[in-house]
């Protein structure tokens, strides 16, 4: 060291201070400059795209938002439609089992009405055919008992044999 401070010289320290301050000046104003502007470029492009970044993560949330929505809704209109088919089904089946509940009275009514008619008019026919048949038999019998004059004078004795008089 102390070599170096015999050796020093204040001309040739002087010509060092001012050739650096000139290598720095020329450092600055060349290599700094568009350096630092490069810098400060990228780190502009790189606060940029963390930007764009956020607002695509925003909007993405906020399309992921509206599908989630959006699958609620269609799946409250799913719903509804599957209940309403429901209340159609369970109408169309009601209504159909009152209707045939109504048919199968009005025909049973009607076949009721059709045997009870029949039914009468059987007994008229059976009724006429028996009166027919009793006035047959009683022509038959009176002809019969009347022919023979000993069976009359029988006949009219056990018959008021038979009546008694009463008091």
């Amino acid at each position: 060291m102390d070599k170096l401070l015999d050796q020093f010289s204040f001309g040739l320290f002087f010509w060092q201070i001012l050739i650096f301050v000139g290598l720095i000046f020329l450092l600055k104003k060349f290599a700094w400059g568009p350096i630092l502007k490069s810098v400060n470029d990228r780190e502009a492009g790189i606060k940029d795209a963390l930007k764009s970044a956020e607002e695509a993560r925003k909007e993405m949330q906020n399309l992921q938002a509206d599908n989630e929505r959006i699958l609620n809704e269609a799946r409250a209109e799913r719903d509804g439609m599957l209940k309403e088919a429901r209340q159609l089904k369970e109408t169309m089946i009601s209504d159909a089992k009152v209707e045939a509940q109504t048919e199968a009275d009005k025909i049973v009514a009607q076949a009721q009405a059709t045997i009870e008619s029949e039914k009468k008019a059987a007994i008229a026919e059976l009724k006429s055919q028996v009166a027919g048949l009793s006035v047959e038999i009683a022509e038959k019998v009176v002809r019969r008992e009347l022919a023979d004059k000993d069976k009359q004078l029988e006949l009219v004795a056990s018959m008021l044999g038979d009546v008694t008089l009463i008091n």
